[in-house]
């Protein structure tokens, strides 16, 4: 009889670094080491998952430990007054 499979929802944060070139650079501030590579926004999204699911899926091959999301990181401009001399 063939094991029945559960699945659950998961939900992390990416961040997506637009490049002057073109495109966005895509890390995930749980999983260190864990970036891909989109030549548009939406590209860029569904790398994001496709990356995530491939490494999720590693970890519980490995019998590592899923970390839970952390908190929605707060992201602002700070701009800072220099010298030009």
């Amino acid at each position: 009889m063939p094991v029945k499979r559960t699945y659950v929802i998961l939900s992390y944060f990416a961040v997506f670094d637009p490049i002057p070139t073109g495109g966005y650079n895509v890390t995930f501030p749980d999983f260190p080491g864990c970036v891909t590579f989109g030549r548009n926004f939406e590209d860029a999204k569904k790398k994001a998952k496709e990356v995530l699911g491939l490494w999720l899926e590693e970890l519980r091959l490995t019998k590592e430990q899923i970390p839970q999301g952390s908190r929605r990181p707060i992201i602002d401009e700070v701009q800072v007054l220099v010298s030009q001399r």
